[in-house]
């Protein structure tokens, strides 16, 4: 125990020393770094070596310390005594021979990149450098030069031959052509440039066809006032100009094609001593970054071997620690467990072996007990995968009336998200009406139950086991609502058509008695004339909500085109802002809308009878507020306020109408019904008409309470109605059609 005590803080003080040497080898290198008025230069070979060496032995010793707890980490979770020690010696021996190879290794390399720095970054390099540099420039501005001299050479020839021959003509141009070839060019012109600037060339020599571009810049005009002849490399040819009579404008152009590789030497060489300077400028970034990949690797080295020295002194004790585990496993009950490791001739082995006779003996024993309890918990999961794959509500009841079992459909139909199902819970608690169909002992009926403000009309059938009941039930509030919305539209079709054909001949006959005994009723002729237009407006009255009737029984089908949602919106909007300025109007959309396939028509008239609505809801508000108020004033007046949103959802977009209104009734499942309306003037009609035309578009229609009061309706459009199965027939329309 001594010893062990001894060694343990021998090491633990290696250890120490070990990372303080680490840390004054880094700081030492910063420095080293950073020091000197030339930051830029290289380190001397011999310092850098030193740096590297001295900063790798440090960090080498943590990394074999560190490999030497992780195995008596090792050791001790699996065995104690001499197993530990081999651990130990396996990750010493294999690091230390990796560590003085790779430290050998690191040192030359870095000694042998520090000379071919040197040398590459010496003044004989820049200075070879600098020298072939001047001479491919000497070169490019030589080849430049002879191709000027000729233009200027040939220029007062040229000069001449004007004077005696005229420019068109044959001896003009076999002059021209000579000295093309003689002067070896590929092109010559004569360019005249008028007062106003404007060139003509009235001939050129140009047998190879290389000529592009004949024409003189201004600063080549500006130049050739002081200079004999001008010249530069355009493309791939040489350009010189000289000018063969100032006064009157006339100058000669020749051209002489060269390969773009000569042109652009000088070009390339300066390019070349650019990028060496740059490269000079980073030298010791170089430097530095070599010298860290080597610190990397070698540790990287290092790192292997004693991950490697881990994995070999596990396997080789392995078989030990395998068989621990197995005999702990058996003593947990666990009769199935097998050694896989070796089996072969020796101790080792053999003891695997006899370890496997006896677990086999005794997991044949319990092999039968366990074939049945699988058989059991498959039927379980069977009876469990059919009833969450029901649409239908499925609850199982005790003799008591509790909760044993609910599918996930129940738990949808009868519970909010947020809440959870306690357990062994009555069910009298989660839902009276069900719980007095099972005390009745009925065997079907239909309840309603009222989930987070959401009033459901249930379809319910109970069964009796022998464990208690079991209910199934179904949501029918839709089904209903269609059923409804069907009979409605067959009623107020019947309605329009008995009250539509009567009100014309009203109209036109109380017109006609206006206008023929008008003049005639001498008695209380005021009277006369508000009776009679009394019975016109009423006329229009009844006329306007036949039509109203007939929209909502033959809602046209939509015709869907490519339309932009919030453009549509943004126009319904404006119509309602010009008309209530009184009212504040807010709009917003999220960026990113696209177009959505939509009846242009349809998805105007119901955001616009959505924000009647709205409109409808703040001036009953503003009625509800005076009559509370009386004759005191309050203290911040009510002011109406529509919030109108677009938002894009996936494949749909959801607009959102807030109000701060008179705010939602208490039944209000039954807004979207026809007839149903909470106004004193309305017809119940539009809120149907809607939600008809939200179906047709392949979405819904919801309303919450807002806060603070108001109501908000969300309308969700499908981006592409005619995608969806059977598209373009709602469930209100398909009972219409059974009709």
């Amino acid at each position: 125990m001594q010893v062990a005590a001894r060694r343990a803080n021998f090491f633990a003080v290696v250890e120490v020393l070990s990372v303080v040497a680490f840390v004054a080898m880094t700081a030492t290198t910063w420095l080293a770094l950073n020091s000197g008025s030339d930051r830029r230069g290289l380190l001397p070979s011999n310092l850098t070596a030193s740096l590297l060496i001295g900063t790798l032995v440090p960090a080498m010793a943590i990394l074999v310390l560190l490999g030497r707890r992780m195995a008596l980490r090792r050791a001790v979770e699996h065995a104690t005594g001499g197993t530990s020690q081999m651990h130990v010696r396996l990750v010493f021996i294999f690091s230390i021979i990796s560590a003085i190879p790779t430290l050998l290794v690191v040192l030359f390399a870095s000694w042998l990149f520090q000379s071919g720095a040197e040398f590459w970054f010496s003044d004989s390099s820049r200075g070879l450098l600098e020298n072939a540099n001047k001479l491919a420039r000497g070169y490019y501005e030589q080849t430049l030069r002879d191709v000027g001299y000729e233009a200027a050479a040939m220029a007062p020839n040229a000069g001449e031959y004007l004077a005696a021959y005229p420019v068109a003509s044959p001896q003009f141009q076999s002059f021209l052509s000579y000295h093309v070839v003689r002067r070896n060019l590929n092109g010559a012109a004569i360019v005249q440039v008028d007062r106003n600037g404007e060139q003509r060339t009235p001939i050129i020599a140009d047998p190879d066809g290389v000529a592009e571009n004949n024409r003189i810049s201004a600063d080549w005009l500006e130049r050739m006032r002081k200079n004999p002849y001008v010249v530069a490399a355009k493309g791939r040819s040489i350009v010189a100009a000289a000018p063969i009579d100032r006064a009157s404008g006339v100058y000669l152009v020749v051209t002489r094609a060269s390969d773009l590789v000569s042109l652009s030497q000088g070009q390339r060489a300066q390019n070349i001593v650019q990028a060496y300077e740059v490269l000079t400028t980073r030298a010791r970034v170089l430097q530095l970054r070599f010298n860290v990949a080597l610190f990397v690797l070698s540790l990287v080295l290092v790192g292997l071997s004693v991950w490697f020295a881990l994995r070999f002194a596990d396997r080789q004790v392995a078989p030990l620690y395998e068989l621990v585990d197995a005999a702990r496993g058996v003593g947990a009950g666990n009769y199935a467990l097998r050694i896989e490791g070796r089996t072969g001739a020796d101790e080792i082995g053999l003891l695997n072996r006899a370890f496997n006779r006896m677990t086999a003996q005794i997991d044949k024993q319990t092999q039968a007990l366990l074939s049945a309890n699988g058989q059991l918990h498959e039927r379980s999961v069977f009876i469990e995968a059919v009833l969450e794959s029901v649409t239908s509500g499925i609850i199982s009841l005790d003799e008591q009336g509790r909760i044993l079992l609910m599918n996930s459909t129940a738990q949808k139909l009868l519970m909010t998200p947020a809440e959870e199902l306690p357990e062994n819970m009555p069910i009298a608690e989660l839902t009276p009406a069900i719980a007095a169909l099972v005390e009745q002992g009925s065997a079907s009926g239909i309840v309603q139950y009222n989930r987070g403000g959401d009033l459901l009309t249930l379809a319910v059938k109970t069964a009796r086991d022998a464990t208690g009941h079991v209910i199934t039930f179904e949501d029918i509030t839709r089904q209903l609502l269609d059923q409804r919305s069907a009979a409605w539209s067959d009623v107020a079709r019947r309605i329009a058509h008995e009250i539509k054909n009567p009100l014309t001949p009203i109209q036109l006959a109380t017109e006609r008695l206006s206008r023929r005994y008008r003049k005639q009723i001498t008695d209380n002729p005021e009277l006369f004339e508000d009776l009679t237009r009394t019975i016109i407006r009423q006329v229009g009255d009844l006329r306007k909500m036949v039509d109203e009737f007939s929209s909502f029984a033959r809602l046209p089908k939509p015709v869907f085109r490519t339309e932009d949602p919030v453009a549509l919106t943004r126009q319904a909007l404006f119509l309602q802002e010009v008309a209530r300025p009184d009212i504040g109007f807010r709009f917003s959309s999220t960026p990113g809308i696209g177009l959505i396939a939509c009846d242009r028509h349809q998805f105007g008239q119901a955001m616009t009878n959505v924000l009647k609505n709205a409109v409808e809801a703040t001036e009953a508000k503003a009625k509800d507020v005076e009559m509370r108020a009386g004759d005191t004033p309050p203290s911040e007046p009510y002011r109406g306020a529509i919030a109108v949103e677009v938002v894009g959802s996936g494949e749909a977009i959801l607009v959102r109408v807030t109000d701060n209104g008179i705010g939602l009734s208490q039944d209000k499942e039954r807004l979207i019904e026809p007839y149903v309306t909470t106004r004193d003037k309305g017809t119940g009609l539009g809120l149907a008409i809607v939600n008809k035309i939200v179906e047709e578009h392949g979405g819904e229609m919801t309303f919450t309470a807002a806060p603070g009061g108001g109501t908000t309706v969300t309308m969700r459009f499908a981006n592409d109605p005619l995608s969806l199965e059977s598209p373009g027939t709602s469930p209100a329309r398909k009972a219409e059609a059974a009709q």
